[in-house]
């Protein structure tokens, strides 16, 4: 989930024009030959430097082409920020594409469209190893205990530290047992107002950025978003209260911060930084180092039976281990696979991008998802809202997660 922010509701008539600019789903002609259309957000080159993804989907697709020839697929761009508006408009014209890459925030809507199709059985069947994604991956895969959606990328959150600064103030590089109190204590050793340097960053904008950094932490301390059954807000209890993070306007990249929590997206934006990564810390010693993850995915729609058949046997194509490796090594993103780790060419990922490795290992510590219901967005805001708050100062942070909650569970209450 490289663009963070949580799908809004679903706005047909402002993303009508949008529609217009996309052609007619794939078909089955009489030669046997099916027509499958893609949609993805990858741009399209130039320049060179911005299309990795784009050419590796592409050379994936044409893999797939030479060993089936008879499957032919059409890609086509499509924003992701609009990809859930525009299947929405195309659903209503039943021009809807085969394939279609939706961010996992937009699951709860995508899945109250009947022409989604229902992979649960094909999941289920021991060859696709299912259980070879992580929990967080599956978790936002699935609505209502229906597993709609099959994992298209996958990231996680970790801090990532400046080494020099870390060595100039005879600091030991954070280990992997590390806890937040040695993160505080760290962090106020490399601050120094009069140089602006800092040693921490925490997003303050209330965005869904704001709320997915705290949820690690809320999860870190053993708390919960939600009650079971996702009836009641929960995250108003002594473990929600317990997350805090220092605020910095400076950027990481110019040598004045410390640290900053982010995911494997942000390497490449740090070329004048040497940099470290580890893994979340724990609120106690030996505790949990749990993280969270924006999982994206592939969805498929029900064009009749020979498209759904072809569209599968392309996603099988597509997260086959060796074909994950082959995209992760040509674009930096992680694997969605465990099993790569343990691929022989794996060792190279980390070479070619450095810090990228240990982000691959902490999907290990991704063992919770958001909740997959409609209400989330405004769950999330409120969330936000509150959060800063207490940052600046507004609110005591049991104050202002009491405010999010009473909000949240008039949500859930009303399905609003």
């Amino acid at each position: 989930m490289k663009k963070l922010g949580v799908a809004a509701s679903i706005a047909v008539v402002m993303l009508l024009a949008a529609c217009s600019s996309g052609t007619s789903a794939g078909s089955s002609s009489p030669n046997g030959v099916v027509k499958l259309v893609l949609w993805m957000g990858y741009t399209p080159p130039p320049p060179a430097s911005q299309g990795a993804e784009y050419e590796s989907l592409k050379g994936l697709v044409a893999d797939f082409t030479r060993l089936h020839p008879k499957i032919h697929i059409q890609m086509e761009y499509v924003d992701n920020d609009y990809a859930l508006q525009k299947v929405t408009v195309a659903l209503q014209g039943g021009e809807q594409p085969d394939i279609s890459y939706q961010y996992g925030t937009n699951m709860p809507q995508v899945a109250q469209a009947p022409e989604v199709v229902n992979l649960t059985q094909t999941v289920k069947q021991p060859a696709f190893g299912w259980s070879d994604f992580t929990p967080g991956e599956r978790d936002v895969a699935t609505v209502g205990g229906k597993v709609l959606g099959i994992p298209a990328l996958v990231d996680n959150l970790a801090v990532v530290y400046n080494k020099t600064l870390f060595a100039q103030h005879h600091l030991a590089p954070p280990g992997p047992d590390w806890t937040w109190s040695q993160l505080a204590a760290d962090a106020k050793a490399i601050t120094d107002p009069s140089k602006k340097i800092f040693g921490l960053t925490f997003p303050a904008d209330g965005s869904e950025t704001t709320v997915w950094e705290y949820e690690a932490m809320l999860w870190e301390a053993g708390g919960h978003l939600l009650t079971p059954g996702n009836s009641k807000a929960a995250f108003n209890s002594p473990a929600g209260v317990h997350p805090d993070a220092g605020t910095s306007e400076s950027l990481f990249n110019s040598g004045k911060l410390g640290m900053i929590i982010t995911g494997p997206w942000d390497l490449s934006s740090f070329p004048a930084v040497h940099y470290g990564v580890q893994i979340m810390p724990s609120f106690t010693a030996g505790g949990s180092h749990q993280t969270i993850s924006g999982p994206d995915n592939w969805v498929v729609f029900n064009n009749g039976p020979a498209r759904v058949s072809a569209s599968l046997e392309f996603l099988k194509f597509l997260i086959s281990p060796a074909n994950l490796l082959k995209n992760s090594l040509a674009t930096g993103d992680l694997p969605t696979r465990l099993s790569v780790q343990k691929l022989p060419g794996f060792a190279e990922f980390n070479k070619k991008y450095p810090g990228a490795g240990l982000f691959a290992q902490n999907l290990h510590n991704v063992l919770q998802a958001r909740p997959q219901i409609p209400q989330y967005p405004r769950i999330s805001a409120a969330l936000g809202r509150e959060v800063v708050a207490a940052l600046l100062g507004q609110a005591s942070p049991q104050a202002a997660l009491n405010s999010a909650a009473q909000q949240a569970d008039t949500y859930l209450a009303t399905g609003g």
